[in-house]
């Protein structure tokens, strides 16, 4: 045989057949194929509505009322599920309910086209022995309306078929003696919970116990012209559909064919609608809420990999007869329809937004501000929606939310952000100068006010940056004597800090800290505990980064060279006066007071605070003490020092 090609085919007097466990399978498929008991119930009731369908189809002129009724009896730990259906033949009964792999309906809808049918897979009746420990099914087919027969089994491996007279109309009774660990199934305000939101979109009502009123009995706003506002029919869906959250506003999703909203790549028939949930979401929180129902049966009550990853702040429901199921029927293929989907999703989202911030400014209003965080992100995402947002979703500043504009207004022209969290020296600062300073470490609010600088023409000044910096701290204008920088540097920096002479705003303050985020980055990635606290992709990523930074330098002390404070200890120092030292000492003290007060914002304030607070002490006793007799008074103010000083 040459390499590479395929194998001989096995003599026939080899080949062998495979043994299956017929037990073990039942198990398998029964146990093992859904993730919850309750998916059972689900199943059932849409091998009702199928059997409705299916009568419908075969009988189109007969006299069908077709209803699904489901009763729990606690005290006998039953649960059954009736219908006035099509029914089974004695035939049928060991085809499709004893045969795994088979169904009726799948065969049904291939030959006919119709696409009302939801069973696949030949599959659904066997959930019944998750929840049960015997089944039975009593049954009369509309084609023998004269007879009965019931199908009982335990476990599903084995079962018999017997004769019974026959239902006073045709139809199906399939009932579930439960397991002990399920017996809550059987409480009928439970099933109205479960059924009212897995049937909700079945045309066929659905009712339970004794009940006069179904539980799918909602109206579906785009199924149905209801009279009045068609917003307002979509907010009472939306609040009655949406338990965890209320509806900010609600907005539809459309069917979007090949080349329009859907994408050249391919449409989608999906229909429903989308809200906005009042519930909060910050950055990586993750609230999106999607129920996805095929054919109007619920398939996937958590399918927000559907939405777009920055619309934590989504919830809603669509129905579609394109996307193809599981076999378990929770979840979907990831396929061409259901990325078209996605595209689609994603386009009624954006579209939903801009109908609220045109048509109802107080809805949006309250978006902006219940998700402004979420919506910084969002904006990112999506160059739609930042033109939509960029000049009216708030970002948190030192001064409480503002717009972008107002920052840029309030900045005299120029959008000032801080890369730290602040505090100490820096709360200090931006108090002092007046000017509104955005959070930029907050989520989203960096990367934002860049595109925004770029979009709109005007100077980000990002201060903790060495350019912003630059911008904030100006060179003196004159630099200052080695001897002076030197000396300076030794009575105010602590290790780690660089001291760097400069002049900013406002002139009465004489120094700031200021960290170096970089070198901040660097310790903390470096850490010995980091690699318990980042994945070690990214942190080789976040290293391989800080490589570049030496780290050595872990703060920059501005002297303020505007300052008369700290212009009068250089004149002091210049003139020999006794009292410069106890002033530096002062000023020290003060520096280390006010990092302290950031309660550990920077990590690199240096100095001991109680050291501080004595020196505070030892500088005012110096300062106010006794001139001991025979020598001058010391000035009460350096600007008393003779003018050659």
């Amino acid at each position: 045989m040459s390499e590479g090609a395929p194998p001989e085919p096995a003599p026939a007097e080899d080949l062998r057949t495979t043994e299956v466990d017929l037990g073990g399978l039942v198990n398998v498929l029964a146990t093992h194929l859904y993730s919850t008991p309750l998916v059972a119930l689900r199943e059932l009731v849409q091998n009702a509505h199928d059997s409705h369908t299916r009568r419908l189809l075969e009988d189109p002129d007969g006299d069908h009322r077709p209803l699904i009724r489901v009763r729990g009896d606690a005290a006998r730990r039953t649960v059954s599920i009736e219908d006035t259906g099509a029914g089974l033949t004695e035939p049928e009964i060991h085809s499709y309910l004893a045969t795994v792999g088979t169904g009726y309906t799948r065969m049904l809808r291939d030959l006919t086209g119709n696409q009302e049918l939801i069973g696949a897979f030949g599959l659904g009746f066997l959930s019944a022995f998750s929840v049960a420990d015997e089944v039975a099914v009593t049954t009369t087919s509309h084609r023998e309306p004269h007879l009965g027969h019931r199908y009982r089994s335990r476990g599903g491996e084995q079962y018999q078929v017997d004769p019974v007279a026959a239902r006073p109309r045709p139809g199906t009774v399939v009932e579930l003696t439960l397991k002990a660990e399920h017996a809550h199934l059987a409480d009928e305000d439970a099933l109205r919970d479960v059924l009212g939101r897995y049937c909700v979109l079945l045309p066929i009502p659905v009712y339970v116990g004794d009940d006069e009123q179904p539980v799918n009995n909602v109206e579906v706003p785009w199924r149905h012209s209801v009279p009045g506002d068609q917003h307002t029919a979509r907010m009472r869906f939306a609040t009655a559909f949406g338990r965890r959250f209320e509806p900010l506003t609600a907005f539809p999703v459309h069917p979007a064919e090949s080349g329009t909203g859907g994408g050249a790549e391919g449409g989608t028939d999906a229909i429903g609608l989308l809200w906005v949930q009042d519930g909060g979401t910050y950055g990586s929180s993750d609230n999106r809420d999607l129920a996805v129902y095929l054919r109007g049966m619920l398939l996937a009550e958590d399918a927000r990999d559907l939405l777009p990853s920055w619309a934590g702040f989504i919830g809603g429901v669509v129905e579609s007869s394109r996307l193809t199921p599981t076999a378990s029927r929770e979840d979907l293929q990831r396929d061409d329809h259901y990325r078209a989907l996605q595209r689609a999703l994603t386009d009624a989202i954006v579209d939903g937004l801009y109908e609220t911030a045109r048509l109802r400014p107080a809805a949006w209003r309250r978006i902006l501000t219940r998700h402004g965080q979420d919506l910084l992100g969002a904006a990112l995402c999506d160059e739609r929606l930042f033109t939509l947002l960029a000049d009216d979703v708030p970002v948190p500043t030192s001064q409480g939310d503002l717009t972008a504009g107002a920052l840029r207004a309030a900045g005299g022209g120029a959008v000032h952000v801080a890369l730290g969290s602040g505090g100490g020296f820096e709360e200090m600062l931006y108090r002092a100068m007046r000017v509104p300073i955005a959070r930029g470490d907050r989520y989203a609010v960096l990367p934002f006010l860049r595109r925004y600088a770029q979009l709109r023409g005007c100077r980000l000044v990002e201060l903790g940056s060495e350019h912003g910096d630059r911008e904030l701290f100006r060179d003196p204008e004159r630099p200052l004597p080695a001897g002076e920088a030197a000396w300076l540097a030794g009575a105010l920096a602590d290790e780690g800090e660089q001291l760097v002479p400069a002049r900013f705003d406002p002139p009465g303050l004489p120094l700031v800290l200021v960290p170096d985020r970089e070198a901040e980055l660097k310790a903390r990635i470096e850490d010995d505990q980091a690699d318990a606290r980042i994945p070690s992709a990214a942190l080789r990523l976040a290293r391989a980064f800080t490589a570049r930074t030496d780290g050595e330098v872990r703060a920059r002390l501005y002297l303020n060279l505007s300052c008369p404070a700290v212009l009068d200890l250089l004149a002091a120092y210049r003139a020999g006066h006794t009292g410069s030292a106890t002033a530096a000492g002062l000023l020290r003290s003060l520096k280390v007071i006010m990092a302290a007060a950031s309660a550990g914002s920077t990590g690199a304030s240096g100095g001991d605070l109680t050291a501080a607070l004595s020196g505070v002490g030892t500088a005012v006793s110096a300062l106010t003490a006794a001139v001991p007799a025979g020598l001058s008074a010391v000035p009460d103010t350096l600007d008393a020092l003779p003018d050659e000083a």
